[in-house]
């Protein structure tokens, strides 16, 4: 490709490429600029060049700090900004108007689209995994909405690998030093969620848009929730678990179960979502069972959920499935003083 801008342009013309005088001298305005960085230190552009790896291309409108760290291949578009603690993986996106700030450290191959910001500057720290994608004008890793904060505190954000992380999105950091908010790892979060301080979250989720998460609540692994759902503080949401469409959930949600409704009620076993994920007929079919039994019970048996669960739990058949062992530990684990208990369910006697 010839350096020279007037050879390029001549060439362009003669093979009847269409784009404009001005796009194609920005590009190699561009590319001269990537590599005379004031901020990258001599010895490595002489390193980059001689291992063939991928220079960074930085828009002259960005601002990016003397001290911040970018790995191979970043790319940050214009009216960026990248702070002096910030750590940006290899292959890096940078869309126009995004910004890194704070302690934050961001793994390769992570995107942010325009007007994300991640990071905040307070004392802890931000942690995004590798190849994660931050839509438009998320807000991620800022402080929390707690007046039980003390400024000057640590807090903390960490977030696994593959997420993909909707536009309008709020996440925010722990509300004291010894926790953590956590995203694990391939959750979809779709448009306009918000998970509060401290919050726990698994991997392979799915909350649809406008689902709120109070603090502190912990959602396992394989949770799906329908749009609108708002999750009080300190809930926990059991895997496999579906939450239906404006839903208020103020109690636990147990494993492998359907809630819906203002003030959510289980509503049975979240069946499809079983099928989907792998769940063997044998499987379901044990988990159907025992669901009767410890919420349906026939006339003539012990009136105790507690009862009911060690009636289940000493049932030959049903007590040796590991699903429905996992079900009535999630559902006793509830029953703790630290927690809220489960949902609301109606018992059909006789059915």
């Amino acid at each position: 490709m010839p350096q020279n801008p007037q050879v390029l342009v001549t060439m362009l013309l003669l093979l009847g490429i269409r784009r404009p005088f001005s796009f194609a001298v920005q590009r190699l305005h561009l590319r001269c600029f990537s590599t005379s960085l004031p901020y990258v230190k001599e010895e490595e552009k002489m390193s980059c060049m001689e291992t063939g790896g991928k220079s960074s291309f930085i828009h002259p409108s960005a601002v990016v700090h003397p001290d911040a760290i970018l790995g191979q291949g970043v790319s940050v578009g214009p009216f960026c900004t990248v702070g002096p603690s910030a750590k940006l993986g290899n292959g890096c996106q940078l869309y126009p108007g995004s910004h890194v700030c704070g302690h934050t450290k961001i793994g390769d191959g992570c995107t942010l689209m325009m007007g994300a910001v991640v990071g905040d500057d307070l004392p802890g720290s931000t942690v995004i995994g590798n190849n994660n994608l931050i839509g438009h004008h998320v807000v991620v890793g800022t402080k929390c909405q707690d007046l039980k904060y003390k400024p000057g505190n640590e807090c903390f954000l960490e977030i696994g690998d593959n997420n993909e992380i909707r536009e309008y999105v709020s996440i925010h950091r722990s509300s004291r030093p010894d926790e953590r908010t956590i995203i694990g790892s391939n959750n979809l979060i779709m448009g306009s969620c918000h998970i509060a301080h401290d919050c726990k979250m698994g991997n392979h989720n799915i909350f649809a848009n406008n689902t709120l998460l109070a603090g502190h609540v912990n959602v396992e692994n394989y949770t799906h929730t329908a749009g609108a759902t708002v999750i009080h503080q300190f809930c926990h949401i059991g895997s496999f678990s579906f939450i239906g469409g404006g839903s208020v959930v103020s109690q636990d949600v147990p494993k492998y179960t359907m809630v819906s409704g203002e003030r959510a009620e289980l509503r049975g076993l979240n069946l499809e979502g079983l099928r989907r994920r792998g769940f063997s007929v044998g499987e379901i079919k044990s988990l159907r069972a025992a669901y009767r039994k410890i919420f349906m019970p026939s006339e003539g048996s012990s009136h105790s959920i507690e009862d009911r669960l060690v009636e289940l739990e000493k049932d030959d058949e049903l007590g040796q499935v590991a699903a429905v062992c996992l079900m009535v530990e999630s559902i006793r684990d509830s029953f703790a003083e630290d927690r809220r208990g489960i949902c609301k369910f109606r018992s059909r006697i006789g059915s």
